[in-house]
C-alpha cells in the first residue's frame, strides 16, 4: 500500500523536470528591469487575489503541508489542534498586523520598525533577527527535499539525497535572485492552486472510501491508530512530556505569533497598494489556509484509517510522508491512469511547495540584507546598485543555507522548525505590537526586545527534548536536556514583552516622550494610512 508504481514514479520525475524549467523561465520572463527597485521588492503592486494567493502560499510552506499532515496522522486531535492555530495566525495577521505594517513598511520588516526609530542599529538587528528566524525553516524544508524526492522516486542513496539538495537550492536561489516578489509570487500562486485543487479532489476520494461520513472516518482512524479513543483527545503529541498540556498550549501560542510575523510572511504586505488592497487580499489568503486546513485533516484522517498509524510511523517517524500515503491510498487497490495522473500533480504541487517555500525566505532574507545592511550605510547607492546588491545577498543567503542543509538531512528538523517559529513569537511579534501601537516605546526597548528575545530563545532551544534525550531528537544518542518544556514560548514570549518594557522605562522619561512626540506625528499614516496633507507619494519617499 505504501509503494509508488514505476508508471508513477516516471510521471512524477517528468512533471518535476516540466515544472522546474518552466517556473525558472516564468522568472525570467517576468523578472524586474535592472533599476526597478519596487518591482524586485514588492512585485509592483499586486491584484489581491494574486497577492491573497501568494500570501497563503507564502503561509502554506513544505513544513506545513508534510510536518502538520504529519501530526494530524499520527497524533489526530492534536494535529488538527495545530493546523487551525495557522490559520487562526493568518487571521492575527489580517485583523491587527496587516494593514498598519503595509502603511508603517516599504519593502523589509527593518523600513516598519525604523518608521519612527530611523538608525543603522535598528535596521542592522531586525536583519540579524530575520536571518535567524528564516535560516532555520529554510534548512528544515531543503534538508527534506532529498528525503521526499528519494521517497517519492524510490532512490535510498545519501550522495543522491545530497545531489537533489543542491539542485533543488540551486533553484530556489534563481527564483529569488532573478523574478524577484512578482516571480516568486507567480510560483506561489500556482502551487497553491495545484495544491488545493489535488488536495480537494484526493480529500473527496477519501470521504467516498467512508460514505461521505466524516465521523466514521474518524473512529476508523482512532482504530487504526493503535490508541483507541485517546487519537481524539487532546495529549497524544505531548503524551511523553512531564507537562503535556503546559507544552500544548505554548506549542500553539507560538505558532500563532510565530507565524504570523515571520519576515517572509510580513513582507507581502508590501505589495498592496493600499489598506483596501491588504484587507481583500488577507480575506483571500484566509479562505485559502481555511480551506487547505479541511483538506489536510481530510488526508491526514485518511492514511491513518487506510494505511495504519504504525505504517506511516515505520515510513517516517516524523510521519512527514503521511500526506502522500494517504493520497496514494485514497484511490485503493486498482489504480487507474486517471488517478495515476492525480497523484502525479499531488506529487508535482508537494514539489512546487518545496521550491516557492525557500525562494520567498531567500527573498526575505535577501532584501533584508541589501536594502537594511548596505543600502543604509550613509552614501546614496543608485537602484541598479542595490537591485545588484539583494541578488549577490540571495546567492550569499542560499549558497551556505543549501550547504548547511546537506549536513543536518539525517536529523530529526523538528527543534529547526520550532526555533523559527519561536523567534518569531518571541522576538519579532513584540517588537511590531510595541512599534505599531506604544506611543513611548523608544529604540533601546527595540533593541532590548530583538537581542534579547532572539538570545533567550537560542540559549533554552538546545536545553528542551526536541535536541536531545528522547528517540525522536535532533541527537538521540545524547542527552543534555535540561529544559523541561518542548519549546521555549512560556519563558520567551513573555520575556520578549517584558525586555521592551524594561529597555523603555530604562530610557529615561525624556527619551520615551521624544519618542512618543515623534509616533504621535506618524500615526494617522501608521493607523490609518493618512497624513495631514500627506498623500500615497509620502509612502514612496521613505
Amino acid at each position: 500500500m505504501t509503494g509508488f508504481s514505476d508508471s508513477a514514479q516516471t510521471m512524477s520525475l517528468i512533471a518535476f523536470t516540466t515544472v522546474a524549467t518552466l517556473t525558472l523561465l516564468l522568472c525570467v520572463l517576468t523578472g524586474p528591469d535592472h533599476d526597478d527597485l519596487d518591482a524586485f521588492y514588492t512585485g509592483g503592486s499586486l491584484s489581491p487575489l494574486r497577492n491573497g494567493l501568494a500570501i497563503a502560499g507564502d503561509y502554506i510552506s513544505a513544513a506545513t503541508v508534510l510536518g502538520t499532515g504529519g501530526v494530524i496522522a499520527l497524533c489526530g486531535y492534536d494535529g488538527i489542534v495545530l493546523a487551525l492555530s495557522t490559520a487562526l495566525s493568518l487571521m492575527l495577521l489580517m485583523f491587527l498586523l496587516a494593514e498598519p505594517l503595509r502603511n508603517a513598511g516599504r519593502f523589509t520588516m527593518g523600513d516598519a520598525l525604523a518608521r519612527r526609530m530611523p538608525g543603522r542599529a535598528v535596521r542592522i538587528a531586525s536583519c540579524a533577527v530575520t536571518l535567524a528566524a528564516l535560516l532555520p525553516l529554510m534548512l528544515v524544508q531543503l534538508a527534506g527535499t532529498g528525503q521526499l524526492l528519494a521517497f517519492i522516486l524510490g532512490f535510498s542513496g545519501d550522495s543522491l539525497k545530497t545531489a537533489c539538495v543542491l539542485g533543488m537550492g540551486a533553484l530556489m536561489i534563481s527564483y529569488a535572485a532573478i523574478g524577484g516578489m512578482k516571480g516568486t509570487a507567480l510560483i506561489q500562486i500556482l502551487k497553491i492552486v495545484m495544491l488545493l485543487g489535488s488536495g480537494a479532489v484526493v480529500a473527496v476520494l477519501i470521504l467516498r472510501r467512508f460514505d461521505w461520513n466524516p465521523g466514521t472516518l474518524f473512529s476508523t482512524a482512532a482504530r487504526q491508530s493503535g490508541v483507541g479513543a485517546a487519537f481524539l483527545r487532546s495529549g497524544l503529541e505531548f503524551a511523553d512530556s512531564p507537562y503535556p498540556r503546559v507544552d500544548m498550549i505554548t506549542s500553539q501560542l507560538s505558532v500563532v505569533l510565530g507565524g504570523a510575523c515571520l519576515p517572509h510572511i510580513t513582507m507581502r504586505m508590501y505589495t498592496a497598494a493600499g489598506a483596501r488592497q491588504v484587507r481583500r487580499s488577507l480575506s483571500w489568503a484566509v479562505s485559502a489556509v481555511g480551506l487547505f486546513v479541511l483538506v489536510i485533516t481530510v488526508v491526514g484522517f485518511g492514511a491513518t484509517a487506510l494505511i495504519g498509524r504504525e505504517a506511516i510511523a515505520r515510513e517516517d517517524p516524523q510521519g512527514n510522508t503521511a500526506y502522500l500515503l494517504g493520497s496514494r491510498a485514497a484511490f485503493g487497490p486498482d489504480v487507474s491512469t486517471a488517478e495515476t495522473l492525480l497523484f502525479t500533480t499531488v506529487t508535482t504541487a508537494i514539489f512546487l511547495t518545496l521550491l516557492a517555500s525557500v525562494a520567498g525566505m531567500i527573498l526575505a532574507c535577501a532584501d533584508s540584507l541589501a536594502h537594511d545592511v548596505f543600502a543604509t550605510r550613509g552614501r546614496e547607492m543608485t537602484p541598479r546598485r542595490e537591485m545588484l546588491l539583494a541578488r549577490l545577498s540571495a546567492l550569499a543567503v542560499g549558497l551556505p543555507a543549501v550547504l548547511l542543509a546537506t549536513q543536518v538531512q539525517h536529523r530529526s528538523l523538528q527543534p529547526l522548525a520550532t526555533l523559527s517559529f519561536c523567534l518569531g513569537a518571541s522576538a519579532l511579534a513584540p517588537a511590531l505590537v510595541y512599534s505599531l501601537f506604544w506611543r513611548r516605546y523608544t529604540r533601546t526597548g527595540l533593541l532590548c526586545t530583538l537581542i534579547g528575545g532572539s538570545l533567550a530563545v537560542l540559549v533554552l532551544m538546545p536545553g528542551t527534548n526536541l535536541v536531545s534525550g528522547s528517540p525522536v531528537s535532533a541527537f538521540p544518542e545524547a542527552d543534555f536536556n535540561w529544559f523541561p518544556f518542548t519549546t521555549t514560548g512560556l519563558v520567551t514570549i513573555p520575556l520578549g514583552f517584558a525586555l521592551g518594557w524594561l529597555g523603555t522605562l530604562a530610557s529615561g522619561r525624556r527619551q520615551a516622550e521624544e519618542q512618543r512626540r515623534q509616533y504621535e506625528a506618524v500615526e494617522a499614516w501608521i493607523l490609518a494610512g493618512a497624513t495631514r496633507g500627506g498623500t500615497e507619494a509620502t509612502r514612496k519617499e521613505r
